[in-house]
């Protein structure tokens, strides 16, 4: 099985440099157009998108709506696929967390690792979940060639690090752009990253 692993597109928060976490944020006309640019690609590369699940959160969800229509596949809404949940900060730009938490603020950069952070999601909670959706995915679909997966950076990043067999930790070891498009495939003798946030669909499909 191959699973598609996809950030949503560019939501109003990301515009706006706000820190999302389980806040949501509406997809901007740009972020439908990215989405919409992804959905021609993978048409047009004929990939055989049997079933998609998806994150609740609108940003995710309206992104998975767009590709289900793409595909005439359903979509499945679950919330352990939400975005890791960043407590008091969810909403707040950098110049926001300056002002109103200046301890974490200079805490934070002085440290590799952000500080804790009150109302944050249990890092450790956070990484069962992940692995609990991927492991119920792969077993109902083990037998089916193509599903997509729609999420969030820091959970897809965690994905990626539970399917390749990567120590969890505080921070993932990946980034993923606005409606980009990664690959593993999920073979017999261990899964393979194919291909990494990959947004050449961005450069060759959006309107000039």
């Amino acid at each position: 099985m191959r699973l598609l692993l996809i950030r949503h597109g560019e939501s109003v928060a990301n515009t706006e440099g706000r820190l999302q976490g389980q806040m949501d944020s509406p997809l901007t006309e740009q972020g439908r157009e990215q989405v919409h640019a992804l959905a021609r690609r993978l048409v047009r590369e004929r990939w055989p998108v049997s079933s998609i699940y998806s994150s609740d959160l609108c940003r995710a969800a309206d992104t998975a709506g767009i590709l289900g229509v793409a595909f005439q596949a359903p979509v499945f809404l679950d919330e352990r696929l939400r975005e890791y949940d960043v407590g008091v900060l969810a909403g707040l730009t950098r110049a926001d967390i300056e002002q109103q938490y200046p301890e974490l603020w200079r805490m934070s950069r002085q440290s590799p690792v952000w500080p804790t952070v009150p109302g944050e999601e249990d890092n450790e909670a956070f990484g069962q979940r992940i692995a609990s959706v991927l492991d119920d995915i792969r077993s109902t679909h083990e037998d089916e060639r193509v599903v997509a997966v729609v999420s969030h950076g820091r959970t897809l990043g965690t994905m990626l690090m539970y399917l390749l067999g990567i120590e969890l930790g505080q921070r993932t070891l990946f980034r993923f752009g606005n409606a980009s498009l990664t690959v593993v495939e999920m073979r017999p003798y261990g899964n393979v990253l194919a291909c990494l946030n990959d947004m050449c669909h961005l450069k060759n499909d959006l309107p000039k």
